[in-house]
């Protein structure tokens, strides 16, 4: 039996619509699970799963917390970001509780939001964790802020590389201080500079408040009142060299290379490279720092600058001599042994 035309063509007709129907629906289908993955997800009891990050912050550092806090709510929330915890340092405690508190709670990111010192407390109990560290610099110097690309005391902006910036990996310094010889030494952790003599003492006598008031000019202002001084004999070990005899006004052994002002004190430092910068200063009285200071500014050598590059560093000193960590006054010591520890510490970076 021949099958008329007319039915022949409804039957193509039918054909093809269920084939276009099926086709939108598929559209449809898709289109809906692209937009559902889209979106944040959400628990049962309706929490969002956007990322959170932790916020560790100096109280003496930061002014003004209430407005701080409620701007880097706001700035997180346009990002996708929930709101952040906020954990505050105390004299107690200056960041190692509370860092080790958001990692144990599951942050996305863990922001040092104070000066130098916060960001070294942080960061060490980072190292290892794989939780990257964002920085919010709020200090004098930011130091390690400056030499990573991240703008100091703009919160906008440093917030925005601290949550969508790029992951770096650097490396972190260790350092065992002993007050005197044969006393149980004390284990810190720096990312910027640690040292003895002349910039420890700077750093250890120049007033708050004249820091507050003109920032990192008032340890120029310190600085030179303290030019005048004997140097200390110091006997060094570079890795596994030889012991060195040194007659020292400061030895700065660093992560990162650049000053305040872009002043490069250790031009060949990079914070991934896996070695420490180690700078030696020997001036003999005011006008011996004359010739320092031109061989920082222009880079070129002097028998008064001495640079070296090592994994370890051992120095022992005739008397105790003032002691800086990334900037802070670390009391007085008489042995100092440093050493890197190789690409620890995530940090968020410029993309």
């Amino acid at each position: 039996m021949s099958i008329s035309s007319d039915v022949l063509r409804d039957v193509v007709l039918i054909a093809v619509l269920v084939i276009a129907v099926v086709v939108l629906i598929t559209l449809v289908l898709t289109r809906r699970r692209l937009l559902f993955r889209s979106r944040p997800t959400e628990n049962l009891d309706g929490a969002s799963e956007a990322p959170r990050a932790a916020v560790v912050v100096h109280g003496k550092k930061v002014d003004d917390h209430d407005a701080r806090r409620r701007q880097i709510e706001v700035l997180s929330g346009r990002l996708g970001w929930r709101a952040p915890v906020w954990l505050e340092t105390t004299i107690e405690d200056p960041g190692r509780g509370q860092t080790r508190k958001a990692v144990a709670d599951g942050a996305s990111v863990v922001i040092a939001f104070g000066g130098d010192g916060t960001t070294r407390v942080v960061a060490g109990s980072l190292a290892g964790t794989n939780v990257p560290m964002g920085l919010l610099p709020a200090g004098t110097g930011n130091l390690l802020a400056r030499n990573l690309g991240v703008p100091p005391n703009r919160l906008e902006s440093s917030l925005h590389i601290a949550l969508t910036g790029r992951n770096r990996t650097i490396d972190i310094g260790h350092v065992e201080m002993a007050d005197a010889p044969g006393a149980p030494p004390r284990e810190e952790s720096f990312l910027v500079m640690s040292g003895l003599g002349f910039d420890a003492e700077v750093m250890a006598t120049t007033a708050p408040e004249l820091k507050k008031k003109i920032g990192w000019g008032a340890y120029v202002i310190a600085g030179a009142g303290r030019l005048r001084g004997r140097r200390t004999p110091v006997t060094m070990r570079v890795d596994d060299g030889p012991v060195q005899q040194r007659k020292i006004r400061a030895v700065v052994v660093g992560n990162v290379g650049m000053l305040q002002g872009g002043i490069q004190l250790m031009p060949g430092a990079l914070p991934d490279d896996g070695w420490l910068d180690v700078v030696v200063v020997s001036p003999r009285g005011m006008t011996g720092w004359l010739p320092v200071v031109g061989a920082v500014l222009t880079r070129r050598n002097h028998a008064t600058v001495e640079h070296f590059r090592c994994r370890t560093i051992e120095i022992h000193a005739d008397k105790p001599m003032f002691a800086q960590l990334d900037g802070d006054p670390a009391g007085k010591a008489q042995s100092l042994k440093a050493w890197v520890d190789p690409l620890a510490l995530i940090v968020r970076v410029p993309g």
